[in-house]
């Protein structure tokens, strides 16, 4: 999963403990999906889908962590996502406040959801040199 600029302005805000970042914890990390099948641009700050986003929080115990990775898991019901999966991001939050950041991004079809299904999304970002 590619980072965003947002992202890695938030690495280093973090790092340095600058400002009030929101972190990515059980409270606030977002797994979101769209429709949108655009080429990944680092310089885009949210999922591209016209056709359809959806954010969900982490279920209970997520995100979790190891060495080098971070594992972030959410579900969404019957009546959330009912569209093509196309992409996916990591959030701090569930808007498009300034102060929200999507960490990173992937373009992966996963299929299409429809309505009355319940789908549990399970993203694993590693971070590697």
């Amino acid at each position: 999963m590619a980072l965003t600029q947002k992202g890695r302005n938030f690495i280093a805000l973090a790092i340095l403990s600058t400002g009030t970042p929101l972190y990515f914890d059980n409270g606030d990390a977002r797994l979101g999906v769209g429709a949108s099948t655009a080429t990944f641009d680092p310089a885009v700050g949210n999922l591209v889908g016209s056709s359809g986003t959806s954010r969900k929080g982490m279920e209970a115990g997520y995100p979790q962590s190891s060495t080098n990775t971070m594992i972030f898991k959410s579900s969404y019901g019957s009546t959330s996502g009912n569209f093509a999966w196309n992409e996916i991001g990591v959030f701090n939050g569930a808007t498009t406040a300034a102060n929200i950041t999507m960490l990173c991004r992937v373009v992966s079809a996963q299929g299409t959801k429809g309505s009355g299904a319940t789908w549990t999304l399970t993203h694993t970002v590693t971070v590697s040199t």
